[in-house]
């Protein structure tokens, strides 16, 4: 054991205690590894910067509180919303390194609130992008356990190019309107599980991504296990995208409580970003008052180059390298109560058809007193309240024992969809009786 008092770190003292944290990783790093110990206290400190084989265990009553001067994170090389450029080195980072864990029922505190005023009101401020809590760039067996971490400037937990990633019973806790505040990121990543978690934040609660058209290097998040997790607030609370340039696939999702989050399961894409989205299953999860608890939207218009005709435009483009896919994506064993918008939303490319999705025992219920709103983010959508499923551009579809309450219009509105099955499903609706499918065909040009 390292234990930082044991190097010169002063508990509760505003005397910083970077240089004691780094003599005592540097110390476990000579003797070829080790546990870095933070004792109980508040302990004030720029970015700590991690090694291989080491362990930092954050003892009970223990808070490391990070700086809030950009000068204490040093600029490093590593993606920013998938493209590579330097940024503020995270409160930890980590840059290829083996066997590295951070644990302990402890606390890291972030002190956002000033980087969040800088990046809203000051971006000029800024020199680099704010700094994520948690960074690990190319490393390999990483373990993030039992922590509580609050307040992060930027994206909390941000894995990249990472493989055999353990992150288990941790807390994350940002304001719902701190910005970009998303709680695990694993990107372009392999083998992550992530479970136990409790998750409310400021914008997406998990989110996997795999790089934009302008990362050079395509690499996959692939092989994801997400389970027993619950998230509360956040834009969504599990998102696939819309940085997926480099695909996504294997992904589990099962056994979680979503509340309160804008969507449920979201996967967002648009042209120009290529990749594909595939062989995902989303299994035994409980939502409450969300917008909406399924999106799949490859008309996505947010990030650069979001608003131009080529991402908006209806009318069917050539299938390109540039074209993103969403293919065998599957729901099982859902329920969601208070619903606003609607109970579904796929929308894929007039040229590329989101195909071969499955929901199943699926229960959906509207709101009552539904606010309107958009069910994702997408050009020429007007706001919706106590829809059904609305699907546009799909294909290979199947709905098996869907039920849908206390909506408006159709259970299901499809509008341009080749092979969709809809089988043993009912609509609840006694006090306005309506259809239970409407399906159209409408020109690219008229959408």
């Amino acid at each position: 054991m390292y234990n930082i008092a044991d190097y010169g770190a002063l508990r509760d003292s505003p005397v910083p205690a970077t240089g004691a944290i780094a003599d005592a990783i540097a110390a476990a790093s000579r003797d070829g590894g080790g546990t870095v110990v933070i004792p109980a206290g508040t302990f004030r400190t720029g970015a700590v910067l991690l090694r291989s084989n080491i362990e930092l265990h954050l003892s009970p009553g223990a808070v490391l509180s990070f700086s809030t001067e950009p000068g204490d994170f040093p600029a490093v090389e590593s993606r920013w919303e998938g493209v590579k450029r330097q940024v503020h080195a995270s409160c930890i980072y980590g840059e290829d390194l083996v066997n590295v864990s951070i644990t302990g029922s402890g606390i890291l505190e972030g002190n956002g609130a000033p980087w969040w005023n800088k990046h809203r009101n000051h971006p000029e401020a800024l020199e680099y992008p704010r700094p994520t809590l948690i960074g690990f760039n190319n490393c390999s067996r990483v373990t993030i356990k039992d922590v509580t971490l609050l307040n992060s400037p930027s994206w909390t937990v941000n894995p990249i190019c990472c493989s055999n990633v353990t992150i288990d019973n941790i807390s994350i806790l940002n304001p719902p309107d701190s910005p970009n505040t998303d709680g695990i990121n694993p990107e372009s990543c392999s083998g992550v599980r992530i479970s136990n978690c409790n998750i409310d934040v400021g914008d997406d609660c998990i989110a996997i991504k795999a790089g934009t058209e302008d990362t050079k290097e395509r690499i996959p998040c692939e092989n994801i296990t997400i389970t027993n997790c619950t998230m509360i607030h956040g834009h969504g609370a599990v998102v696939l995208g819309s940085e997926m340039s480099g695909d996504i696939r294997n992904v589990t999702i099962s056994n979680c409580v979503f509340k309160q989050t804008d969507r449920g399961i979201r996967m967002k894409s648009r042209r120009g970003r290529g990749g594909t989205i595939e062989d995902i299953r989303v299994s035994n999860i409980v939502m409450e008052d969300v917008i909406c608890p399924f999106t799949l939207n490859l008309y996505y218009f947010c990030g650069p180059r979001g608003k131009e005709k080529y991402v908006w435009d209806k009318n069917p483009y050539p299938v390109t390298a540039e074209t993103p896919t969403f293919r065998r994506i599957h729901f099982e064993s859902i329920t969601a109560r208070g619903v606003h918008a609607a109970a579904g939303f796929l929308y894929g490319l007039a040229e590329q058809y989101v195909s071969e999705i499955t929901f199943s025992n699926v229960d959906i219920s509207m709101a009552k007193n539904a606010v309107p709103g958009q069910p994702d983010m997408m050009t020429g959508i007007e706001d919706m309240n106590n829809r059904g499923f609305f699907l546009g551009n799909v294909r290979d579809v199947r709905f098996q024992q869907v039920t849908v309450e206390n909506h408006e219009g159709p259970a299901f509105y499809i509008e341009n969809g080749e092979e969709v099955e809809i089988i043993n499903c009912r609509s609840r609706n006694t006090a306005q009786p309506e259809k239970l499918v409407e399906q159209v065909e409408v020109e690219p040009a008229s959408i």
